[in-house]
């Protein structure tokens, strides 16, 4: 791996996005965590583009439509606890285009581990429940792990491995209400 200004740049972009994706974790409310999330995924998307990991890339796009949607849907019909067939139906819709997705830039198998990664989060924000969204934090941490040291991103793991514990502490202090 060569310290370009493109990777130097990437790792920068890359601090930024886990600085926001932590916050997160800490957060209460899902308006707040799909907002964050937002803009968390426009700064990893600028860095996965600098990386050239286009499938990560590719799963920031579909995490970003995910965020548009559901935030629409907040906005227009308010905070829901109980699923829809609607719901169901989007989550279905939202796994479709991650496939479609990736079969368009699939780079091998370690490439899927961002692809679980997305699902797994993408299952965790559309459920409603916070609890769930911090308890699949931790495979969803553990999954951008290995990704992130795939495409050689070394603050994407240094810094996923820090939020892998900001999303088991997070974790445990919900779980101990």
């Amino acid at each position: 791996m060569e310290w370009t200004l493109e990777f130097i740049v990437s790792q920068i972009v890359t601090i930024l996005m886990y600085m926001l994706l932590a916050i997160t974790y800490y957060v209460k409310n899902r308006k707040t965590v799909l907002v964050i999330s937002f803009l968390s995924l426009l700064a990893n998307a600028i860095a996965y583009i600098l990386l050239h990991a286009y499938t990560g890339l590719a799963m920031c796009g579909v995490a970003l439509v995910r965020n548009i949607y559901f935030l629409m849907d907040e906005g227009k019909n308010g905070k829901r606890e109980e699923i829809s067939r609607k719901d169901i139906v989007v989550l279905c819709v939202l796994y479709g285009i991650t496939i479609v997705a990736t079969m368009f830039t699939y780079e091998g198998f370690l490439s899927l581990l961002s692809v679980f990664a997305t699902m797994i989060y993408t299952y965790s924000v559309w459920q409603k429940k916070i609890l769930v969204y911090k308890l699949c934090g931790i495979p969803v941490g553990v999954l951008w792990v290995f990704y992130n040291l795939y495409v050689k991103s070394v603050f994407g793991v240094a810094l996923e491995g820090i939020l892998l514990g900001c999303s088991i502490v997070g974790y445990g202090l919900e779980k101990r209400k």
